[in-house]
């Protein structure tokens, strides 16, 4: 159904409040924490912790597997938080949902967050953790072709990345990509070309001031707002990306930047499945499997792996 004035009044109360994300990003990573799903004692996974090194640099990788796999599909998934408040720990219960839904094997990087280190040291992170699994997946008793990048938000900021990093670099090569609700663009401002920024960006938990914020203590420098890793969109080149499940909110002010980019992949002769889904906004893939939009997302997710595996072996 679609929000109501009293849902409206209760999301105008609870989106982020006009604080100085500069002082105060330390308390909300801490509060994610808090309020994170952190697994105890569950039959739904198994984890393990592995690290991988990045220019000197050890980037933690922990791995869920489900109960019962009943795919060969190792989904290889970045964390959203901004590239600020996000961790693997945070991420706990979303990933043990993730492997317990799919059947597949989940792993989780656990990249260096900003202000303590800028741009480009989340999507080096995310790429040597990827360019290591790629180049030793039979370790997991995979194949290259069934590692699955994944990312939400700001995490689906560096799925994209690391797959036009992997084009640029030859190191490896993804067949296949999952982005939900990235954020892709670099200007999240009133002049941004993107409708949503302004319709959704009050009023919906994420704001569009908040984007900016995370922008702004991520960047390194001015020129980063135009470097392709940093903002996909900035790219000249889409060609040769991966088969690409894009999923976006209604509610959410990066809508319509991550549909223009599936569109930009299509354009450039890439398979790109969209999905807008009704009435949810930025953030819901945290929620617990038993979530009605959670269920759709992971149905769709289910879906586009299995098409994707009937076409792979025709």
């Amino acid at each position: 159904m679609a929000i109501n004035k009293a849902m409206r009044a209760a999301l105008s109360i609870l989106s982020y409040p006009e604080l100085d994300l500069k002082k105060t990003y330390l308390m909300e990573r801490e509060f994610h924490k808090l309020v994170s799903r952190r697994l105890k004692n569950s039959s739904l996974y198994h984890m393990w912790e592995h690290s991988v090194d990045s220019g000197g640099h050890l980037v933690p990788v922990r791995l869920f597997e489900p109960a019962e796999p009943t795919k060969d599909f190792l989904l290889l998934f970045f964390h959203g938080g901004g590239w600020v408040t996000g961790t693997v720990d945070s991420y706990d219960g979303v990933c043990s949902d993730m492997a317990a839904a799919t059947g597949c094997l989940v792993a989780s990087v656990d990249y260096r967050l900003a202000p303590e280190h800028h741009f480009p040291a989340a999507p080096e992170d995310c790429y040597a953790a990827s360019r290591e699994l790629f180049s030793h997946a039979g370790l997991l008793g995979l194949q290259p072709d069934r590692i699955v990048l994944i990312g939400d938000s700001a995490g689906g900021n560096l799925a994209a990345a690391v797959s036009l990093m992997a084009r640029d670099r030859g190191d490896f090569s993804p067949k296949r990509q999952i982005l939900i609700y990235p954020a892709l663009g670099s200007d999240h401002s009133e002049s941004s070309p993107y409708p949503s920024v302004r319709e959704n960006g009050t009023g919906y938990l994420l704001t569009s001031k908040r984007v900016e914020e995370y922008l702004a203590l991520y960047r390194a420098s001015e020129e980063d707002l135009e470097n392709p890793y940093f903002a996909p969109l900035n790219a000249s080149d889409f060609t040769r990306q991966p088969d690409t499940l894009l999923i976006t909110a209604e509610y959410c002010p990066l809508r319509d930047e991550g549909e223009a980019y599936g569109q930009k992949l299509a354009e450039a002769g890439g398979r790109v499945e969209l999905h807008r889904i009704p009435d949810a906004l930025h953030g819901y893939f945290s929620l617990p499997l038993r979530f009605s939009l959670v269920k759709r997302t992971y149905d769709i997710i289910n879906r586009f792996l299995e098409k994707n595996d009937e076409e792979s072996n025709e």
